[in-house]
């Protein structure tokens, strides 16, 4: 193995702006991850890069298995690739949709890509 070699790169320290509670989707610049921990505000914890976790949807939002998704910062929750993104949400290849998703739910499951998006 090459001798500058430091991890993998699945998992990344993040310096919470906010309170951040375990299971968080959190937006670290262009990409998106889970909070593996409780982070308290100015504290630095534990953040998934790639994975499946179940997360908060939009419940009218209607999501295809592959769908690339859209991050709604202001909703809390992930939305179809056809919403309209308004500032501070994530567009593009950081998640799509595991599973179809049908309205009406308020959790589905997505996959983590660890690759950045777009930034409205």
């Amino acid at each position: 193995m090459a001798n500058n070699f430091k991890q993998d790169g699945e998992i990344i320290q993040y310096t919470a702006t906010a309170d951040t509670p375990s299971g968080s989707v959190v937006r670290i610049g262009n990409i998106l991850g889970i909070a593996l921990v409780h982070i308290p505000v100015g504290d630095t914890g534990s953040v998934a890069l790639e994975g499946v976790f179940e997360v908060p949807k939009v419940s009218g939002a209607v999501m295809a298995q592959g769908e690339t998704l859209t991050w709604d910062k202001s909703a809390g929750a992930f939305d179809d690739n056809a919403a309209t993104p308004e500032a501070g949400d994530v567009t593009g290849p950081a998640a799509f949709a595991f599973a179809a998703a049908a309205a009406g739910s308020t959790t589905m499951l997505v996959k983590f890509t660890g690759t950045t998006g777009t930034v409205a």
